[in-house]
């Protein structure tokens, strides 16, 4: 071979080269942590994670080319949170996705401030002290609301349209959270002019809550309003068993309720919380700060509704919420 060949073989392989660079950069396999506040075998869990693995995918994240996923299991014990946080941890990941508001604090203990974190749902995320403002989260945590307390009325409104008797309401709240009495306290302002008197029930305990419900029905003309919490998530079962048991037309705010067999359902859809978050996800893996992504509040809304528990309760369901309704069981 010619000297000048070699020079221009060997000048085309340099320019090959740093070409090939920034591509082989940019296949860096990254690594996810994700911590759920579920329980492994919760259908809905694998909804959101399947959601979020797929928004992921239509941004260019791919497991087994430049992606790796660690997903733990909390199933809504703090003592799990706290395990589950310090293992992913350990993993170095880039970045942490967090699948409640109930896991924040565990996973801002274990990062100290050096992982990212975005958060799919929280409640009041500025009282539990994870973000400095929802314009300017600042550290290392950003993510979206699943909820603004005013939004907490709209329950009772939905449940004196299904069940224009009741006049006493009981609400599940968890008390141990600002969020539990917050919730309790919007719905509250809308008491007087619904004419309906309520009744707070701790959701954390489930004899007490059960003996609670007992108690309550006994005066009849009872409804039943459940706030958002991570533990009554946990533990919709029992709360919808305890409903159907004792008769109570009741307001949920996730659409598993109502799947489950609980009456009717108004919320954020929370695959799209977790769709959005996959976003957020994706620009932080390309560079941008958590604490300058702003929290977001919901943006898409849905009402489910049990015709069949409808039917077992004896209401007749008002023609405009079945035109309401995004998903209706029959």
């Amino acid at each position: 071979m010619r000297r000048r060949d070699i020079l221009t073989f060997a000048g085309v392989a340099a320019v090959a080269s740093l070409l090939a660079a920034p591509a082989q950069q940019a296949e860096r396999t990254r690594r996810i942590g994700v911590l759920m506040s579920l329980v492994a075998d919760d259908p809905q869990g694998h909804a959101q994670v399947s959601t979020f693995r797929q928004a992921l995918q239509e941004r260019g994240w791919t497991e087994g080319r430049n992606l790796r996923m660690d997903v733990r299991w909390g199933g809504g014990d703090a003592e799990r949170n706290r395990r589950f946080a310090a293992e992913l941890v350990a993993l170095d990941p880039d970045i942490i996705l967090a699948g409640s508001g109930q896991v924040v604090a565990a996973l801002q203990k274990a990062t100290r401030n050096k992982v990212p974190i975005v958060f799919t749902v929280a409640i009041d995320p500025v009282a539990l002290g994870f973000v400095e403002s929802l314009s300017r989260p600042g550290g290392n945590t950003t993510g979206f609301l699943n909820i603004e307390y005013s939004f907490s009325g709209k329950w009772l409104e939905l449940l004196k349209q299904i069940a224009p008797g009741v006049t006493r309401v009981a609400v599940l709240r968890d008390p141990t959270v600002p969020s539990g009495d917050a919730q309790l306290a919007a719905i509250r302002s809308t008491a007087l002019e619904f004419g309906v008197e309520l009744s707070p029930v701790d959701v954390r305990d489930g004899d007490k809550m059960e003996h609670a419900l007992t108690a309550f029905v006994r005066e009849g003309n009872g409804g039943l309003i459940v706030t958002m919490s991570t533990f009554a998530n946990s533990h919709r079962d029992l709360i919808v068993a305890l409903a159907a048991r004792n008769r109570l037309p009741a307001v949920y705010p996730n659409p598993l309720y109502v799947t489950d067999g609980g009456l009717v359902s108004y919320g954020p859809v929370f695959l799209d919380q977790f769709s959005r978050a996959a976003e957020y996800v994706d620009r932080i893996l390309r560079g941008a700060k958590p604490g300058d992504l702003p929290v977001q509040a919901p943006v898409r809304f849905e009402m489910a509704l049990n015709l069949r528990t409808a039917k077992a309760l004896g209401l007749d369901v008002p023609r405009i919420l079945l035109w309401r309704a995004d998903q209706v069981i029959d």
